[in-house]
């Protein structure tokens, strides 16, 4: 029994470790951070909306626009890649497959376009 508690003493001291380094870095902000914001700091920062205003305020549509076609289009380079490392073992099938892919949000890409979501007045 000895020996098998022997062989887990590393894991235990590396757990042991991590909770004292997780701990001291949640603890010290608290202890280390200055106290008195100014002005500067409390203003709006990059989004325009300022830093502590209601939380059901109004939201502008497009910001979720810009993020779906973001999302989108992430998503269509994730599936392009592996797409294009096996292109050689799928065949005519996958070609058309992925064809029919990019037609579809080509299609929702110009859909969006014409509705003037990415203009920004």
């Amino acid at each position: 029994m000895e020996e098998l508690l022997k062989d887990y003493a590393p894991i235990v001291v590396f757990i042991g470790l991590s909770l004292v380094i997780g701990l001291a870095l949640l603890i010290a902000p608290f202890v280390a951070a200055y106290k008195a914001p100014d002005s500067e700091k409390l203003s709006a920062y990059e989004c325009g909306f300022e830093a502590f205003d209601d939380a059901r305020m109004k939201f502008d549509v497009r910001f979720y626009l810009v993020a779906i076609l973001f999302i989108i289009f992430d998503l269509e380079v994730a599936f392009l890649f592996p797409w294009a490392v096996a292109f050689g073992d799928l065949g005519w099938f996958g070609f058309w497959s992925m064809s029919v892919f990019l037609g579809v949000l080509t299609i929702g890409f110009i859909y969006e376009w014409k509705k003037g979501a990415l203009e920004w007045d």
